[in-house]
């Protein structure tokens, strides 16, 4: 027979869950019994992998302490690891026994959920132990505690020695109705895969990465918009003043648009045409609303620009010239 241990708490010192676990391990192997304790806190970088090690016992025990609140984080982790990549078939054929001590009110709420929970995942629950021990001394101390745990131990070895029957709860078929959970039916190899996968940080932050990459990808995808071949170029055509001896080249960047708008003027002559430029004089990020108040003569270049409604770089007397190209 094989048993093992988990153990969710802070391994502190004076811990009385500490204590409880000395002495049902001491019962344990006194009786033949094959034991294993993983103290969680050791194993928090790769808690997701533990399910494996269920593979075969034939029980288990879950022990924390109730410092505060609850059953703790290390022992929640490890029951979500076993709901995400642990063999529900081997689990329901595992007898559980819980463990609960408190320094502080709230033994009993976190002993029931430890229940619930293994109860959710199908398995087996037993009768454990579970008292609130202000100081591990009055454990120490008294013969009579020692005795409990004994007897509990004893208990849960006679029920998973004999296969003691467990009668039906309404927590599985409670699940079995209700518990709509994402599933991605894997089977136990692929579910302890996947378990160490998840435990490895750089798999795991290669793998974010990929997904924005893609999620970025198909974003921009999504948004991007065929150019107007003839958006504004008639308006700049019939609105150019020509200014003897100024030469520039103006690239405008539009959002509504996936190529830019290009402006060239050498001297009396101009040309505006959507495409790209390498050589440019002045860029400017201007949206199709503004570059329309522009076109019909609510606002000016300039005045975009010093109001923030447009971006621009490079020389800004050659901005300033806009107004005269297009007044």
């Amino acid at each position: 027979m094989k048993i093992n241990i988990y153990y969710g708490a802070r391994g502190l010192i004076g811990d009385p869950t500490l204590y409880v676990l000395n002495k049902i391990q001491e019962v344990l192997r006194e009786l033949n019994v094959s034991v294993e304790r993983y103290d969680l806190y050791e194993f928090k970088n790769n808690i997701v992998t533990l399910p494996q090690t269920l593979k075969d016992v034939d029980g288990v025990i879950l022990a924390t302490t109730v410092e505060w609140y609850g059953i703790g984080g290390y022992m929640q982790q490890f029951l979500d690891s076993c709901w995400l990549y642990g063999d529900k078939e081997k689990i329901s054929n595992i007898y559980m026994c819980p463990v609960v001590m408190a320094t502080t009110y709230g033994e009993h709420d976190a002993m029931k959920s430890l229940v619930e929970a293994w109860e959710i995942l199908g398995g087996r629950p037993v009768t454990g132990i579970c008292g609130y021990i202000a100081d591990v001394s009055e454990l120490e101390q008294n013969a009579g505690y020692a005795r409990v745990i004994e007897k509990r131990t004893e208990d849960m070895y006679r029920s998973v020695n004999q296969k003691m029957p467990i009668f039906p709860n309404s927590n599985h078929a409670v699940k079995q109705k209700v518990t709509f959970t994402q599933s991605l039916n894997l089977t136990p190899q692929e579910a302890e895969q996947l378990s160490e996968l998840a435990s490895d940080d750089l798999y795991v932050q290669k793998q974010k990465e990929d997904i924005q990459e893609l999620a970025s990808m198909f974003k921009d995808l999504m948004n991007v918009k065929e150019p107007d071949s003839t958006m504004f170029l008639q308006e700049l055509r019939e609105r150019f003043h020509p200014q003897p001896g100024f030469e520039a080249v103006y690239k405008f960047i539009m959002p509504q648009s996936n190529l830019p708008l290009v402006v060239k003027v050498n001297h009396t002559e101009m040309e505006c045409y959507y495409g790209d430029v390498d050589d440019f004089d002045v860029e400017m990020q201007v949206s199709a609303d503004v570059m329309n108040d522009i076109m019909q003569g609510n606002m000016t270049f300039q005045k975009a620009f010093m109001s923030g409604d447009m971006k621009m770089k490079g020389d800004f007397k050659i901005l300033r010239t806009l107004d005269l190209l297009y007044n």
